[in-house]
């Protein structure tokens, strides 16, 4: 029977984590699959690794990994896939929001021989406005920078040791997992889904870490921005070229130019784009700086569980069985 393995990763999520584990396994015993849940604690800084660490007691089949301290969900996730031993793997946030009814849905769409499942939400649920519309533009930035329509796309999906194989084997420390999962290939569909109200706990993304999240993995995907230093260049060059012309024609008509508002302005937006420029290229270069060192994407303090155990669900019997 083919396993499939649950990754979630959680930061500060010490009141959804057990709901998380026990609605799953429900679920997916319901279902007679073949199943582990990987709980990523990504350094959380209140009860989430306690509760994990409870659960893999009670329960065979939940595992937990533990960051040595916060490396961010994109480190979360790949920890998760490097540890997974399924034939395929669900990635979902242990909030509830990406309903674990679709988990179920999209395992079928796998067994009919599709190799990543996207899951593409049909409504964002419940937001306030200002995030929504900060969240609204994020994804407008992130589809003219990576050319892959972000619209509604999310990291609730699931792949095929093959698609979690290749994803593994990129070298980059600064991965975007939900382009790159896009970006590999494979046979691909997707499914639709609502986005849930969280039962309890508060979102941890805001605004500024929304414009940090999207600064830092448009960098990581797309060399958009330096592209645009060069158009931005070009511009200037062809409003100077438009700008000699006209004082020319004024000195040697006699109309010189008055005053020097139009010299300082100049000055300003030349000085601004360079500015700017130099800031964009800045950034790539300390991104290529990370990954020249090699650092390793995440630090593995403690782990919970054992690994390659597993749920084995025969004929509503339910047996914890070692994989083999």
């Amino acid at each position: 029977m083919a396993l499939l393995s649950v990754i979630l990763p959680s930061y500060n999520e010490e009141m959804m984590v057990e709901r998380a584990g026990e609605r799953l396994g429900q679920l997916l015993e319901g279902e007679k699959i073949k199943f582990e849940l990987i709980f990523v604690d990504d350094g959380s800084k209140d009860a989430t690794w306690s509760k994990i660490e409870e659960m893999a007691k009670r329960y065979k089949y939940i595992r937990g990994i533990h960051f040595s301290r916060n490396f961010g969900k994109e480190a979360a996730i790949f920890a998760g896939l490097a540890e997974a031993g399924g034939d395929c793997s669900v990635v979902m946030d242990c909030d509830l929001q990406h309903p674990p009814e679709t988990v179920i849905e999209m395992y079928r769409r796998w067994e009919e021989g599709y190799e990543v499942v996207e899951g593409v939400k049909r409504s964002r649920g419940r937001e306030s406005l200002g995030h929504k519309a900060s969240a609204g533009l994020f994804y407008k930035i992130m589809t003219k920078a990576t050319g892959i329509d972000m619209s509604r796309a999310s990291d609730f999906k699931l792949l095929d040791k093959r698609a979690v194989a290749a994803l593994l084997d990129m070298p980059e420390r600064n991965a975007f997992f939900r382009a790159l999962s896009s970006w590999i290939g494979f046979k691909t569909t997707t499914v639709k889904f609502d986005v849930q109200p969280r039962e309890a706990g508060e979102s941890k993304w805001s605004t500024w870490s929304l414009v940090k999240y999207a600064v830092t993995n448009i960098a990581a995907f797309s060399s958009v921005p330096l592209q645009m230093v060069t158009v931005a260049g070009v511009f200037m060059f062809i409003f100077a070229v438009i700008m000699a012309v006209e004082s020319l024609v004024r000195y040697f008509g006699g109309h010189a130019l008055e005053g020097f508002t139009t010299v300082i302005l100049l000055l300003l937006i030349i000085g601004s784009l360079v500015m700017m420029s130099l800031g964009i290229i800045g950034y790539y270069i300390s991104k290529i700086y990370e990954e020249v060192k090699g650092r390793p994407r995440y630090i593995i303090s403690r782990t919970a569980g054992i690994k390659n155990r597993a749920l084995q669900v025969v004929d509503s019997c339910y047996n914890e069985k070692e994989i083999e």
